[in-house]
């Protein structure tokens, strides 16, 4: 079972930003492409941005702009940098592959709050 471990979310003002860090247990270049993902209260898990092994990236509208993902082969690490964080932002912050077919780590919880 490959671990998944994410970090550096925390309390922000709006505007704020945040970096959060994922530690995936295996090596990413197996997977074509990885992910960060949100989830708050009552919505289902969605995707807020994707990075394939080619460097592509795609970011739904709601943060394109303001988010950047980016990995490292090396490390195993997949990161998000979060800017002009907004209240809508909050949530529990996941890493996966896109398909989302790896076991859920804990999360990092976000919140934008003044």
């Amino acid at each position: 079972q490959v671990q998944l471990v994410e970090s550096g979310g925390g309390l922000v003002q709006p505007g704020g930003s945040l970096k959060l860090t994922c530690v995936v247990g295996t090596k990413i270049s197996a997977f074509l492409a990885m992910a960060w993902f949100r989830q708050t209260p009552g919505k289902r898990r969605e995707m807020v941005a994707r990075i394939t092994n080619k460097e592509s990236t795609n970011y739904p509208d709601s943060v394109k702009g303001r988010f950047i993902i980016s990995r490292n082969f090396a490390d195993n690490t997949v990161f998000l940098q979060m800017n002009s964080l907004k209240p809508e932002d909050t949530g529990v912050y996941y890493c996966n592959n896109d398909r989302g077919s790896l076991s859920w780590g804990q999360g990092t919880q976000v919140t934008v709050s003044s």
